[in-house]
């Protein structure tokens, strides 16, 4: 069996980096191999290595395969904002060729891909390309992340809507609250479970640490693999 996915947001500051890392950090606890990767990234440092994404070195920390930095994250950016204009400032193309190169590479060292795709759905990446262009090249089903605040279920469905008509495989979402203030919870959570039509994989409550104290449970990672076997 081999597969993994594609984890993409309502938004930017959802908590996808959050997902991916604990998706990795389960698949190695059950004793698969598997690597993440951060394709575009934006709001970089500047290193004597070359630029370098704190969200790619968190996935690298978490993988069990060792991996190029260049092939985790490709396009590494400087500015923090939207990619296509931070990749115009630095006079880059991103391409989704030299993307797609990278994301073969890590195919070929684990058997397990998680890939954290930039801002949402359809961030542009250039003048045509979007991120959702890239994922649906890479042919892995999608874990959608909600960040949970006011305005979340139009984005979701939104979101959920665009992922169906790519024809692309939707995994299942994960509630994660960003917003402290945000009331009815349950409510949106449930309304959401009642139209996106696929399996709510975990819910994370609000917390204001950098890495929060939250687990992605063996029984998600055995029926998403179950999923993917069954998508391919």
């Amino acid at each position: 069996m081999s597969g993994g996915w594609f984890v993409t947001g309502t938004d930017t500051g959802v908590g996808k980096t959050l997902v991916s890392r604990l998706l990795l950090e389960a698949l190695g606890q059950a004793g698969h191999s598997a690597v993440g990767m951060k394709p575009v990234a934006s709001g970089c440092h500047a290193t004597d290595e070359g630029w370098r994404s704190d969200d790619a070195r968190e996935l690298i920390a978490a993988s069990g395969v060792s991996a190029d930095y260049d092939d985790v994250n490709p396009y590494a950016l400087g500015t923090a904002c939207a990619p296509h204009i931070a990749a115009r400032e630095m006079g880059i193309e991103i391409q989704q060729e030299h993307i797609l190169q990278s994301f073969r590479r890590l195919q070929q060292k684990s058997p397990w891909v998680v890939v954290e795709g930039v801002g949402g759905w359809r961030a542009p990446l250039g003048e045509r390309l979007t991120m959702a262009d890239v994922a649906c090249a890479m042919r892995l089903p999608v874990i959608l992340v909600v960040g949970l605040r006011l305005g979340c279920l139009n984005h979701a469905l939104l979101t959920v809507e665009a992922i169906r008509l790519a024809n692309v495989p939707l995994a299942g979402w994960v509630a994660n609250q960003i917003d402290p203030a945000m009331t009815h919870v349950p409510e949106n959570i449930a309304a959401l479970e009642q139209r996106i039509g696929a399996p709510l994989l975990a819910q994370f409550p609000f917390q204001a640490a950098a890495k929060p104290d939250a687990t992605v449970s063996a029984r998600t990672i055995q029926m998403l693999m179950r999923f993917t076997s069954m998508a391919d």
